[in-house]
């Protein structure tokens, strides 16, 4: 009996990923005051997880794209911060591996404030599996953007950094390296096997 416990413990701790979390009341009660959407997910139903030739573009119906196929090469894990555009077919893999992105639209561009960008660039710097870059082509009407495999939650530029932080935080700890992605990490032993 004792044998069966530990090896049924073994395998809880070694492989077996973590469901998704839910994100807290705080972050919803942020992002209700900072006129944010909905959480959506599914953002699409059934999703494809084709994998493009190397470098082929892929047209997303709906963007920022959740999930759908996506470029066979992620982004590496470093840098976490980008300051210019990423590639979205890739971006997409990474969700596949169950990162979290933070996208958002560039203060020149009548997007977040600095000191907004500033603080979400620290939490996605100090993170694994968070990746943040410049989004310009965000709907006109949103400047934040938080993803994870088929799950999206937008906001408008006029968000504060406290709800940004806040929101970005909640949605980190429910998504990142959990079985929301298909190919998320496997228990303790998934860092070490990261694409």
């Amino acid at each position: 009996m004792a044998i069966a416990v530990f090896l049924a413990l073994g395998w809880l701790l070694f492989f077996r990923t973590p469901g998704p979390g839910e994100v807290s009341a705080e972050a919803r009660s942020a992002a209700r005051a900072a006129g944010c959407g909905d959480l959506e997910q599914p953002v699409i139903a059934n999703p494809s997880r084709t994998h493009l030739a190397p470098g082929e573009s892929f047209d997303y119906p709906d963007r920022p794209a959740a999930a759908g196929p996506h470029d066979a090469s992620p982004l590496p894990p470093d840098p976490h911060v980008y300051g210019i555009p990423i590639p979205e077919t890739r971006a997409v893999h990474n969700l596949e591996h169950a990162y979290v992105i933070v996208y958002y639209r560039p203060t020149a561009d009548g997007g977040l404030a600095q000191e907004t960008i500033d603080r979400l660039a620290t939490i996605a710097r100090d993170q694994s599996r968070v990746i943040m870059a410049p989004y310009p082509a965000l709907p006109d009407d949103q400047a934040f953007a938080l993803l994870a495999w088929n799950t999206r939650w937008m906001c408008p530029a006029t968000i504060t950094a406290d709800q940004a932080v806040t929101m970005a935080t909640s949605f980190i700890d429910a998504y990142r390296g959990t079985s929301v992605a298909p190919e998320a990490p496997h228990g303790l032993l998934g860092p070490l096997f990261q694409k």
